[in-house]
C-alpha cells in the first residue's frame, strides 16, 4: 500500500490514521450553518434513502454543531450507525418477550431501526454512530483526517468527553509511519473481543487531506485508504441435526443445528449448508464435529468435518426427495443445485410468502412478523394474500402475545398498504427472478396488472433488462389459474 503511495507521490512522507471498520449501516449527514438538515443511507454510494427524522433521534448525532464547524456553510459527515453487542442482546430479549422476531445480528438491527417509518421506534432503539469521514466542507477547514475527526468530536459527536475511553475513539490512532500503523492494526486485532461491537477489520488512511486529493479515487474506492480485514474467527461444535427449511419458492435449504458455541462475542447455534451438493462435498453428517467460521464476524458457515471425531455409527445424510412439511415431491430441475417443493399450497411456502409480502420493500406491513404469520397460518385464518385484508382487529387481538393496541397497529398497517403501487405489488407476489429492479421495469413498461397478465413470453423477453429466463418465469406465473385468482382477490 505505501509503495503505491510513494510511486504516486515520489519523495513525499506520509502519516496515517488507523481506525476500526465498524459493521453497521453507512449514513451521510448534511449540516448547513451547523444545523443538521438531512440524513441519508449511503446505499451503493450513489443512491440513498432519506432517513433524516429517524437519525435525529440518535442521541450521539448532534442536531446542532458547536464551535468552529458551526460556521461551515455546508458540511457532509460520513458515519456508521451500529449497536453495541450488550444493547443488541437486550433489544432482542425484549422483542422475544413481546412475541416479535429477534434480529439476526447487530447490523440488521441497526439498519432495520434506521429505516423505520415511525421515528419513535427508531428513538427507542439503542443506536450509536461512529464517524469516519468528511466528504464535503465549505469552507474546508481541515488539513488532516485526524484533525477533522477531532473537531467533529469536539463539535458534538461525543456526548460527554469523559466517556471517550468507553467509545470506539480509543481505537482510532494517528501514526507517524506505516510501521506504526501496522503495530496499531495488530493491537486492534488482538483486542477485538474488547471492542464491544461488530468490527471486522481496520482501515488505514493517509492523514493529510492535500495528499488525499492528489492521490484521488477509483470508481470504487479512494487510493489513499486500504482496509485490512481480520481473519475470520473459528470454533468447533457438534451437529445435532440437519434441518430442512422450505422457502417461499419451495426451495429446500439444509441448516445444521449445532451445540451452541461462542465466536467473536456471538452465540452460534446454526449454520447454513446451502444445498445437497454442499452436504455431499463436505460429507457432513448428523453427529459430526465440525469447524465453524464466522466470516466477517457476522455469517457463520461450516469449513470442514473433523473426520477423526466422527462417531463409528455415522451414516451419510440423505437429502429428502419429498417436502418435509407437506410431503409433496421435491423436484430438482436439471442444471440447478436447489430442490423445490412442487406443492404451491404448502403451508411452509405460504408462511414465507406472507413474510415476503409484508416486508418494507414490498407491501410494507409493519408488525407482520414471524410469530404473527405462524399463528395466522396455523389457525387457518390466512390461506392467501387477500386473507390478510379480511382480518379485523378483534380476530387479530385473539392471537397470542398480540394485545389490543398491537392488533390495531397491525390492522391499520395492513389496510394502509393497499395503495403501494404496481411495482411493489409485483415484488411482493414473490414471482421467481422478479426482484425490486425487475418489478419496477415491468410496472413502468405495462402500467397495469391487466396488461402485464396478458403479455406473451416473447414480448416480455424483448424488454430491456428482462431477458429470456425472467420472461419465462413471469409468463409461467400468470398462466397459472391459481395465481390469477389470487391477484383478482387483491383488486
Amino acid at each position: 500500500f505505501e509503495a503505491r503511495m510513494k510511486r504516486a507521490l515520489p519523495g513525499e512522507q506520509f502519516t496515517y490514521v488507523v481506525e476500526p471498520k465498524v459493521d453497521g449501516l453507512s449514513v451521510a449527514l448534511l449540516y448547513e450553518h451547523g444545523r443538521l438538515e438531512r440524513g441519508a443511507t449511503r446505499g451503493d454510494g450513489r443512491y440513498g434513502e432519506d432517513v433524516t427524522h429517524n437519525l435525529m433521534t440518535v442521541r450521539s448525532i448532534p442536531r446542532h454543531l458547536h464551535g468552529p464547524l458551526a460556521t461551515c456553510t455546508a458540511l457532509e459527515v460520513r458515519g456508521e450507525i451500529f449497536m453495541w453487542r450488550q444493547a443488541f442482546d437486550k433489544l432482542n430479549r425484549g422483542l422475544e418477550a413481546e412475541g416479535e422476531a429477534p434480529f439476526a445480528n447487530p447490523r440488521n438491527a441497526a439498519a432495520g431501526s434506521v429505516r423505520q417509518k415511525d421515528p419513535r421506534i427508531t428513538a427507542s432503539r439503542p443506536l450509536d454512530i461512529f464517524i469516519y469521514g468528511v466528504s464535503y466542507a465549505e469552507p474546508d477547514p481541515f488539513k488532516g483526517h485526524s484533525q477533522a475527526m477531532e473537531q467533529l468530536l469536539a463539535s458534538g459527536f461525543l456526548l460527554d468527553p469523559k466517556d471517550r475511553k468507553r467509545t470506539l475513539e480509543r481505537y482510532r490512532r494517528r501514526c507517524a509511519d506505516i510501521e506504526g500503523a501496522i503495530v496499531v492494526c495488530r493491537e486492534v486485532e488482538a483486542t477485538r473481543d474488547e471492542i464491544g461491537c461488530d468490527c471486522d477489520g481496520v482501515v488505514v488512511k493517509v492523514d493529510a487531506i492535500e495528499q488525499q486529493r492528489r492521490l484521488g479515487s477509483t470508481t470504487h474506492h479512494p487510493r489513499w485508504a486500504i482496509a485490512y480485514k481480520f481473519p475470520a474467527r473459528q470454533a468447533t461444535s457438534i451437529i445435532r441435526k440437519i434441518d430442512i427449511n422450505v422457502g417461499r419458492t419451495g426451495a429446500l435449504t439444509p441448516t445444521a443445528l449445532l451445540d451452541p458455541v461462542e465466536i467473536a462475542g456471538a452465540t452460534i447455534s446454526r449454520a447454513t449448508l446451502h444445498n445437497a451438493d454442499e452436504i455431499e462435498r463436505l460429507d457432513v453428517r448428523e453427529g459430526d464435529t465440525v469447524l465453524i467460521e464466522r466470516a466477517g464476524d457476522v455469517i457463520p458457515h461450516i469449513l470442514r468435518v473433523i473426520q477423526e471425531k466422527r462417531p463409528s455409527h455415522s451414516t451419510p445424510f440423505r437429502f429428502p426427495t419429498q417436502c418435509p412439511i407437506c410431503g409433496a415431491e421435491a423436484f430438482r430441475p436439471e442444471g440447478e443445485v436447489v430442490s423445490r417443493c412442487t406443492n404451491s399450497a404448502c403451508l411452509a411456502r405460504l408462511k414465507e410468502s406472507l413474510l415476503h409480502f409484508g416486508v418494507r420493500r414490498a407491501m410494507d406491513i409493519e408488525h407482520l412478523g414471524e410469530a404473527v404469520v405462524e399463528q395466522l397460518v396455523d389457525r387457518t385464518l390466512v390461506r392467501e394474500f387477500a386473507d390478510l385484508y379480511r382480518l379485523d382487529v378483534a380476530t387479530l387481538a385473539e392471537l397470542e402475545r398480540l394485545a389490543q393496541k398491537s392488533a390495531t397497529n397491525l390492522y391499520n398497517a395492513t389496510q394502509g398498504s393497499k395503495g403501494r403501487g404496481l411495482s411493489r405489488l409485483l415484488f411482493a407476489l414473490g414471482i421467481r427472478y422478479v426482484g425490486e429492479h425487475v418489478a419496477a421495469i415491468l410496472a413502468q413498461h405495462y402500467g397495469s396488472m391487466d396488461r402485464l397478465e396478458q403479455a406473451p413470453e416473447a414480448e416480455l423477453s424483448e424488454i430491456y433488462g428482462i431477458g429470456p429466463r425472467i420472461a419465462q418465469s413471469v409468463a409461467l406465473y400468470f398462466r397459472q389459474p391459481e395465481n390469477r385468482r389470487q391477484i383478482k382477490q387483491l383488486r
